[in-house]
Parts: structure tokens; C-alpha cells; sequence
């Protein structure tokens, strides 16, 4: 769950507390081209105020209106679908042709959003039970690789922490990847073992300095299929030891800054160290997408993007993935070219 949806949680419950009415709406199916995925969220006061978004504004005011008048989930939730013909997409705004599926619920005492929101803060991964029927909820610890779930007559939301990065280095640029990396739900762990460089870190919110070596943290991290991993620090002993390990795990990203000739010149270290070829070709180096950036924010941007696509599942055989030796920005942890 990103931040801004634990904002809609925080502020529906600030709603309910102030003798408002109010109405979750949850994405649960897209076709075509939709503008926000399955499990965007948005609440609706029964004043007309809103908090969130289901469409990015294509269908807000007519479900406003509608959730208003009671016309929809004035007791029980409802199910409601927007741009189910082509007449409709075009009405509403919706591109190319797209539909979108929404879930609307009447929010009341049984709806657990503090538990919800407590479990979220305390940073574990919860699936949230909606019985469309009832209206009842049930929470519970969310399994390995769970995610949205709709029957038609049950909707299984997943909350929580999705994604880890571990950064190795704590100079400038890290703090820059790091502040990006939260506001897209990232929990952060900045793994800086040089003394000389834990009095310049800034403390900061969602994220944690750990002091120890980069091999031990990447195993005691434990890195799933939702980590990724950045090498930052320009130093063969601090970089290497974390890619070794990492490179072995499930971690969806693992990357490393430095020029062409240096991460070819690191994969080949990496080889010596019992690291399998298939292994060591996942390594992103030169890491971060081909945006043109040369500082620090606009490299840790590129790292951010490259990351994102990943994630996403995105093709990047393209122009975008590729540096190239003339556009190498080689930045040290403190930000120097």
C-alpha cells in the first residue's frame, strides 16, 4: 500500500470521528486502458468531499453525486461498473475505450480501519476481508505473494509494506534514492559501515541506518522477490559484498553505480567469487535509466524509474535502459562527479 492510500485511511477514520458518513471506493477490475490500477482507493464524505482518486477524475463527480443520493451503497457495499460500453468510456471521459470496476462501501464500526491502519504503521502486511453481502470484515497476516482478490462476492485487499531497498552507502546521492524511494512505499535501509559518514547522515522518516558489513545485512535482510538492492558506495570491498549475496537472491532489482568499463570489470570480480554467470548478468549496471540526468536527484530519479519499470514488468530493451559510455554519469556516495 503507498502512502497516499494510508492518507485516505487516516483520513476517513478523522472523518468517521467527526459524525461523517462515509463511503470507500476500491478499483477491483480494469479493462483496456484505465487510469489507475485494481486497489487505488478513494472516500467520499457524504458532503460531497473526497480523499483519493478511482479514475483520476473521468468518473469522481458522477460517482459523487450518485453516493450522495444513496443511489449507491446506502447500506451495503455495492458493486458499480463505469465504461462498460463504448458510448459510456466516451461519456465519462475514460481512454480508449477503458472500463473500470469499483466496490463501494459504506464505512461504520466493524470496518477496522484503525486496526488496519495500526497493523500498516507497525509495518506488517495485512489482508483486509470484505463480504459484499454483509458488509462484514475480518483482517488477517497477508500470505506470501498475496494480493487483490475479487469474486464478485468477496474482496480480499492487501495492505502493508510491499517493497524493500537496501542502499549501500550513506552519502548524497543515497539520501536523495532514499527520499524517493518512501514516497513509493519503500521501507529503506541505508547500509553505511564507514564511521566517517554516519555524522553527516540526516535521520529520515521510513528509513533506517544500519552500521553493519553489506554481505551480513543482505543475509540477515532475508531479500524476497519484492527487495531490491543498490550499490552506491564506488568501493570494490563495501559494492562487491553486498552484489555477491544479493545477485543470489530473489530480489527483483539489484544494481550498481559506476561506468560501463566498471560494472563489466565488476561482473568479472563477481565470477571469482562464486557467482554464476546467469547470476552475475542480472546485475543493472550502469544502474538507473537513460534520462540525461547529471546530478544527484536526477540520477537517484533515473535509479527510482528503472526500478519502477522492473517492478511493473515493463519492456526495457529499449532506448531508456541502455547509458551508454557517453552519457556515464560516475558519481562517488558524496554526490562528486
Amino acid at each position: 500500500m503507498n502512502s497516499m492510500d494510508v492518507e485516505v485511511l487516516r483520513t476517513a477514520i478523522d472523518w468517521q470521528d467527526r459524525g461523517h458518513r462515509v463511503t470507500l471506493g476500491t478499483v477491483v477490475r480494469t479493462w483496456g486502458s484505465a487510469p489507475r490500477p485494481p486497489g487505488s482507493l478513494m472516500i467520499i464524505r457524504d458532503d460531497g468531499q473526497v480523499a483519493g482518486s478511482l479514475s483520476g477524475g473521468c468518473i469522481e463527480d458522477d460517482l459523487i453525486e450518485r453516493v450522495r443520493r444513496g443511489e449507491l451503497a446506502a447500506r451495503l457495499p455495492q458493486l458499480t461498473t463505469y465504461g462498460g460500453s463504448a458510448e459510456e468510456a466516451r461519456r465519462f471521459g475514460l481512454p480508449c475505450g477503458g472500463s473500470v470496476q469499483i466496490v463501494l462501501e459504506p464505512l461504520g464500526a466493524g470496518s477496522q480501519l484503525r486496526e488496519l491502519l495500526a497493523g500498516i504503521e507497525s509495518r506488517r502486511r495485512l489482508v483486509r476481508r470484505l463480504d459484499l453481502a454483509t458488509g462484514l470484515v475480518n483482517l488477517d497476516e497477508a500470505e506470501a505473494g498475496a494480493g487483490l482478490r475479487f469474486d464478485g462476492e468477496q474482496l480480499h485487499t492487501v495492505h502493508g509494506p510491499r517493497l524493500r531497498l537496501l542502499i549501500i552507502g550513506g552519502g548524497q546521492l543515497s539520501r536523495y534514492l532514499a527520499a524517493m524511494a518512501v514516497m513509493l512505499d519503500y521501507g529503506v535501509t541505508v547500509c553505511e559501515p564507514r564511521e566517517e559518514y554516519h555524522e553527516g547522515w540526516q535521520a529520515m522518516a521510513g528509513v533506517t541506518l544500519s552500521r553493519a558489513m553489506p554481505d551480513d545485512l543482505v543475509l540477515a535482510m532475508a531479500l524476497d522477490a519484492h527487495s531490491a538492492v543498490v550499490a552506491l558506495t564506488h568501493d570494490p570491498k563495501l559494492d562487491d559484498l553486498a552484489l555477491m549475496e544479493a545477485l543470489r537472491t530473489p530480489a527483483f532489482y539489484v544494481g550498481a553505480l559506476g561506468s560501463r568499463r566498471n560494472n563489466d570489470a565488476r561482473r568479472e570480480r563477481l565470477l571469482q567469487f562464486d557467482v554464476s554467470p546467469a547470476e552475475a548478468a542480472r546485475l543493472r549496471g550502469p544502474v538507473g535509466l537513460k534520462l540525461g540526468g547529471l546530478t544527484p536527484p536526477e540520477v537517484a530519479m533515473s535509479i527510482v524509474a528503472e526500478m519502477t519499470a522492473l517492478h511493473r514488468g515493463a519492456d526495457l530493451s529499449g532506448p531508456l535502459a541502455d547509458w551508454g559510455p557517453s552519457q556515464t554519469v560516475c558519481l562517488t556516495s558524496t554526490g562528486h562527479a
